[in-house]
């Protein structure tokens, strides 16, 4: 396949010192939902919510339908995205509070950090999650470390999610906005300051918790921890879309001219569900369904930016979700209630915190017009490969070091091949194993359901085998029926899990 005139064609191996090198390197726009599910949008079979812009990227490109996030939830997703190593292989790469120091250590290599070598402009616009400074963040000051430090050259964040204090933007390592005269203390420990919290104060309350999230109250809606000052500098939810994508659109107007990596990570679908009020209503599902037509929204704006600068041609844009979904994650929104026939998992089991393939199978496109043909894939891929993917599209050889789990797969990323990976470790807390079609999640333990957000997790007392192929929605274990596999399959998980890194060393 030969990517455009002026671009060297791609060989089918993994990347090597013979490998040609693009003349022309192509724009690269990452669209990074967050807790979207497979079966939340037109174009992976939603009927009750319209997606016309998520819609129109999978009818000029290349849509997936075994395509993967690392995790089944955020931070862990995000960490291996931006990294090419698995999370779990890292202590302390759990879901993180808003307090935490910066989990990626500065001077490793990175997806931006690599693009950039290759003579990228380099931005992240959105949700972080992945921890700032040193974990003793004065937020009325410089906050360092941060996106900078790992390869980004501009950064308009949230820190942690929408649910979460510090409710304000960070833009630059600094929080906009902000009076020095008011100064923001967070705490996720001890009670701060003195403003209401939702445990305390539910009249004050716009949406009101379901389970948690009942701490200080922040445009009338209470979250996790304690935040006090900063008043001028805190977000509007319901002006937080708009925000966030004009943003990201500024950052692709301001680099028109030269290469640029665009990270763009929405806050929606994650909770507090609080679309702007031209949202309100767009579906029948309420808040959740509304985020998603947000949502679309927001993808739509970034494509008519790329069309009316002229840039879509030489524009790989990439659309995907940092795990599966969950309905009621901790704020009464109608989702049950008004969830009707809509599947946000499509035919698959569980969702959001889940070792079910609901817990990592997510949307995945590829568009690239006149490089990428239009179509649908069953190739086996996963948002760990984009470092090694996008660094061999660069032009950039990966140290011996880099992207551990992250495997080259551009040629099915770009339609080239219809093959991808061979195996990939899914990551719920415990683990789970594809080969294939088939798919193992060893016995764990814990609950089997979570109860907060009534979806299953994987856990059980006996190991549980599924062949996708005839059975996508693992209903029929067969780990009775094929012990040798079981136990091959277990043992392999095993070695995968012990050897640090599963990127062969070339």
């Amino acid at each position: 396949m030969v990517f455009g005139m002026g671009v060297a064609t791609l060989a089918t191996s993994a990347p090597s010192a013979g490998l040609e090198v693009p003349e022309i390197h192509p724009n690269i726009v990452l669209i990074y939902a967050d807790d979207l599910g497979y079966g939340d949008t037109g174009c992976y079979g939603a009927t009750r919510v319209q997606t016309p812009a998520v819609d129109r990227i999978a009818a000029e490109g290349l849509r997936f339908t075994d395509g993967h996030a690392a995790a089944a939830t955020c931070t862990p997703s995000r960490y291996a995205l931006l990294t090419g190593e698995y999370a779990f292989r890292r202590r302390g790469t759990g879901v993180l509070s808003g307090a935490a120091g910066m989990i990626i250590e500065p001077g490793r290599p990175t997806l931006p950090s690599l693009l950039k070598r290759a003579g990228y402009v380099t931005g992240v616009v959105g949700k972080w999650h992945l921890g700032l400074g040193d974990g003793n963040v004065d937020w009325n000051s410089e906050i360092k470390p941060g996106p900078a430090e790992i390869g980004f050259d501009y950064s308009f964040l949230i820190p942690a999610t929408g649910d979460r204090v510090p409710c304000v933007y960070v833009e630059n390592a600094r929080v906009v906005g902000l009076d020095p005269a008011d100064p923001i203390t967070v705490s996720y420990g001890k009670r701060v300051g003195g403003d209401p919290i939702g445990a305390e104060h539910p009249e004050l309350l716009k949406m009101h918790p379901s389970h948690g999230h009942d701490r200080t109250i922040v445009n009338g809606i209470s979250r996790i921890g304690y935040m006090s000052g900063g008043q001028a500098a805190r977000w509007v939810d319901e002006d937080m879309a708009d925000t966030l994508t004009r943003k990201a659109v500024q950052f692709v107007e301001q680099r028109a001219d030269k290469p640029f990596f665009l990270y763009f990570a929405y806050h929606d679908i994650h909770v507090p569900r609080v679309p702007h009020p031209r949202f309100v209503g767009r579906t029948e599902m309420g808040p959740r369904g509304d985020a998603i037509a947000q949502l679309d929204w927001c993808t739509g704006q970034i494509l008519s930016a790329l069309d009316r600068l002229g840039l879509a041609e030489n524009t790989l844009v990439l659309f995907t979700s940092d795990n599966g979904p969950v309905v009621d994650d901790g704020y009464r929104d109608d989702a049950v209630a008004r969830l009707g026939d809509h599947r946000p998992a499509g035919p698959f089991r569980g969702g959001k915190y889940s070792r079910y393939e609901g817990g990592t199978r997510v949307p995945l496109i590829v568009r690239w017009p006149g490089r990428v043909q239009p179509g649908v894939s069953d190739a086996l891929v996963c948002q760990v490969d984009f470092l090694a993917s996008l660094a061999r599209l660069a032009g950039q050889p990966l140290p011996a070091e880099a992207g551990p789990d992250s495997f080259d797969v551009l040629p099915a990323l770009s339609g080239e091949s219809p093959k991808g990976r061979d195996h990939l470790v899914e990551h719920a807390g415990g683990l789970a194993l594809r080969e294939a079609n088939w798919k193992l999640l060893p016995s764990a333990g814990g609950a089997r359901v979570l109860q907060t957000v009534n979806i299953e997790t994987g856990a059980g007392d006996s190991s549980q085998l599924y062949d996708l192929g005839a059975d996508p929605g693992e209903r029929h274990n067969l780990a009775s029926t094929q012990p040798d596999r079981v136990r091959a399959m277990t043992e392999r998980l095993e070695s995968l899990r012990a050897a640090g890194r599963t990127r062969p060393n070339l």
